[in-house]
């Protein structure tokens, strides 16, 4: 009997993820890349990983695609589902946590609330125009202070002291840190502020006026921090869960989604990384609308198209 896996890829701002999933909706293979600009060549390189990783012996049935760069890559790789990242993440974590109320979710350049009653989404919140609560906030500040984003954490965990630095605003959080700095503050304090100001950013944007309820999970990259997460846990005063899949789950998510709709009769090829993507833009004319059209060529013939309003 053949064993029938799926594939869910979430492309980001910053990071691109990609994951193969069993019948049991465990992980059998997964990859996370740098997007570098360019969804269409991260996901070319993350499709090798995969075949790499699983040696192409993965008869895969379902494909789903979620992240800023969803319907992009949905139409590359010809996915069965295109999901939102609030569904995406919520359908990953309920798989791994069913009692969950409340899903943090921290990425390179945004970052989402998502809150859970009974197994049902019931509100959400994103945050996609201050990046003072974001990894690509802290990756700035860590090169400013000479650390290594992956060391953050463990050297916030051995502040006594955290420095208080404004959180509202990048700007103003950034000419804090250089100020606290100039006074004597240590390296260990001004990260631990640091991720003291992102958590309190993110509560007071983010998460202002939801009713944030335990079981909390904590995921995105900015998860990886234990900085962020012990931030956190004092803010809200409970236990902040977190796991290795956290940076994954949206991939997770989509790939158990795109299972449950999927009818393929045949099998997903891996060659969709050795094709050649190119997209080109035209402004319609037909009417006042004057509507951006995106169309989408797969070597050199027309994939799909979108953008049109009429």
């Amino acid at each position: 009997m053949e064993h029938r896996y799926s594939l869910g890829i979430d492309v980001g701002s910053i990071s691109t993820k990609g994951v193969i999933l069993d019948e049991a909706g465990l992980v059998q293979g997964s990859a996370y890349l740098q997007t570098e600009g360019n969804p269409l060549d991260s996901v070319k390189r993350l499709l090798d990983v995969l075949r790499q990783e699983t040696s192409g012996d993965v008869e895969i049935y379902a494909v789903g695609t979620t992240g800023s760069a969803r319907r992009l890559i949905g139409a590359m790789v010809g996915a069965d589902c295109v999901k939102n990242e609030i569904t995406a993440h919520a359908a990953g974590t309920l798989s791994r946590h069913p009692d969950v109320q409340t899903i943090l979710e921290i990425g390179g350049q945004d970052a989402k609330m998502i809150l859970i009653r009974e197994g049902v989404v019931t509100d959400y919140a994103m945050n996609t125009l201050c990046a003072a609560g974001t990894g690509a906030f802290l990756s700035s500040q860590a090169k400013r202070l000479g650390i290594p984003m992956e060391e953050m954490g463990e050297v916030a965990l051995r502040s006594k002291t955290p420095a208080r630095l404004a959180a509202r605003c990048t700007v103003f959080a950034e000419s804090d840190l250089i100020h606290k700095a100039q006074v004597g503050h240590s390296k260990e304090d001004l990260v631990a502020g640091l991720c003291h100001a992102v958590a309190a950013n993110y509560l007071g944007n983010v998460g202002k006026g939801k009713r944030i309820l335990a079981p909390v999970i904590f995921q995105g990259g900015v998860s990886r921090n234990g900085g962020v997460v012990a931030a956190f846990e004092k803010e809200l005063g409970e236990n902040v869960l977190t796991n290795t899949e956290g940076p994954l789950m949206g991939a997770i998510g989509v790939a158990i989604l795109a299972r449950e709709i999927s009818v393929r009769e045949s099998p997903f090829g891996f060659e969709a990384a050795d094709c050649e993507y190119r997209t080109r833009t035209a402004i319609c004319d037909a009417c006042p609308n004057q509507c951006e059209i995106m169309s989408f060529y797969r070597d050199g013939a027309l994939l799909d198209a979108w953008g049109g309003r009429c």
